[in-house]
């Protein structure tokens, strides 16, 4: 009795499919790919454009959020005026929240890009660290406790995020 084998049938020459796979030589990085990641790699650009990025999502999250908010006196204005203040509202939650996340962004990415290279090493702590950082600096108006609940918290989510998105495995 034969039994079926589990690799699929051999070709012609007794070779099975799997091994007539093309290997692809491995391709070296442009000089011009080099300098991108060089640039890249520098802390000061690297928190400038998460600086930006996060400016650019805090307009957004403000102007979803403004859009959201009810005026209490509604029902005693008119369309015109709900509309403008409507408006208004998106517009001043926009440049608040957009000054908070460009904030947050370049603290972050500043703090953990100096961990980074300075441990040379590519993990969560990192992560950790910035976290705290971002959340303390973010919280330090409001005293030392605050100060530690920001760092705690921030470094918490910080965590989270990256167990989440599973960034250094």
């Amino acid at each position: 009795c034969e039994m079926a084998s589990p690799e699929p049938a051999a070709g012609a020459d007794g070779a099975s499919a799997s091994q007539t796979a093309v290997v692809e030589p491995i391709r070296l990085p442009t000089p011009e790919e080099i300098k991108g990641q060089d640039i890249w790699n520098n802390c000061a650009v690297r928190s400038v454009v998460s600086g930006v990025m996060g400016g650019g999502l805090g307009v957004l999250m403000g102007l979803f959020f403004g859009a959201l908010e009810n005026p209490i006196t509604a029902e005693e204005m008119t369309a015109r005026q709900q509309i403008v203040y409507q408006a208004k509202q998106m517009g001043r939650r926009s440049i608040s929240n957009a000054k908070t996340f460009a904030v947050m962004g370049l603290i972050f990415s500043a703090a953990e890009c100096v961990i980074e290279k300075a441990r040379a090493k590519h993990d969560t702590t990192n992560s950790a660290v910035a976290g705290c950082v971002t959340g303390g600096a973010l919280a330090a108006k409001g005293g030392p406790k605050a100060t530690c609940v920001g760092c705690v918290g921030f470094a918490t989510f910080s965590v989270m995020i990256e167990k989440f998105l599973d960034r250094h495995s």
